[in-house]
């Protein structure tokens, strides 16, 4: 059995590391709050371009833009790998990881060329150790997405599909559903799924637009911003995600070494009352000698 100091030291480490985590955890669900605050301002936004995206998809206009043409063979396919910048938040990356890898891997067994972007320090660095063909990353978001940073790295994987380079985008995230459950989601972004380009229940009519200077020019805009808005939807769940598992995360830590400074306590108050019986023995056995 180790010593009393031992014992000792090994407690007031316990307890150091304790407070750490106890001040992570309060620190989390501080900016957990937040970044739900901020997931949930930008939904309108989304549904309103997607109601507009939706109507002039149905519009049939002279124009067809390339994001909602279907290719009629998959070459080429782009992936953008959303994760955190730090760890100490549970599986959230591992999760959204294994998953990201079980498909690159059913894509290259198709005969499909990868093109990944990778989003957060930690799918940036698995990217490269795979040996993935990176073409563009970002690291460093903060607590807060900006999407003048998204835009460049996400441009290069829009440029790629318009060039006839992939025929394919998807992007790998990890979805908010409440504090403790986050799962990880695979979607596609191009060519735009008929389920994300839905027109109003609510509505039968028939939309038409007139187009000012003329369609190709609306819809471009329209359709780039409509796919920046899903990948900023898709760093916003993320970010609320990382937050919410590092709460949970740190919380259970802070759970474990209380347990943990409980059984050093118990074993430090045995190891104290053998001493005490010792000493009492080699007393009395002293003054039975005497």
């Amino acid at each position: 059995m180790p010593g009393s100091k031992e014992i000792r030291m090994k407690i007031r480490s316990v307890q150091n590391t304790r407070k750490i985590t106890k001040a992570m955890e309060m620190v989390a669900a501080s900016k957990m709050r937040k970044a739900q605050e901020r997931m949930r301002a930008a939904r309108p936004y989304g549904d309103k371009i997607r109601n507009i995206a939706a109507h002039l998809a149905h519009a049939n206009p002279e124009y067809k833009h390339p994001f909602v043409v279907k290719r009629p063979q998959l070459k080429g396919v782009g992936i953008i790998v959303v994760t955190s910048d730090k760890g100490l938040c549970g599986g959230l990356n591992t999760n959204v990881l294994r998953m990201a890898l079980a498909r690159m891997k059913e894509w290259e067994t198709g005969g499909a060329q990868l093109r990944v972007t990778a989003i957060g320090n930690k799918g940036y660095g698995f990217v490269q150790r795979i040996g993935a063909n990176v073409a563009s990353h970002l690291v460093g978001i903060g607590d807060t997405p900006h999407l003048d940073r998204l835009i460049g790295p996400v441009k290069v994987q829009l440029d790629a599909y318009s060039k006839g380079e992939i025929d394919e985008l998807y992007i790998c995230y990890t979805r908010f559903v409440n504090t403790m459950s986050q799962e990880p989601v695979l979607e596609r972004l191009l060519p735009l799924p008929a389920d994300r380009l839905k027109e109003d229940a609510t509505t039968g009519a028939a939309w038409d637009y007139i187009y000012e200077p003329d369609p190709k020019v609306v819809l471009d805009q329209l359709l780039v911003r409509y796919v920046e808005h899903l990948i900023y939807q898709s760093v916003a769940e993320n970010i609320a995600s990382e937050q919410s598992a590092r709460m949970v995360a740190m919380k259970a830590a802070s759970d474990n070494a209380g347990e943990v400074i409980d059984q050093l306590t118990l074993i430090y108050n045995k190891a104290r009352q053998a001493a005490i019986t010792k000493e009492l023995a080699e007393i009395v056995g002293g003054a039975a000698a005497v």
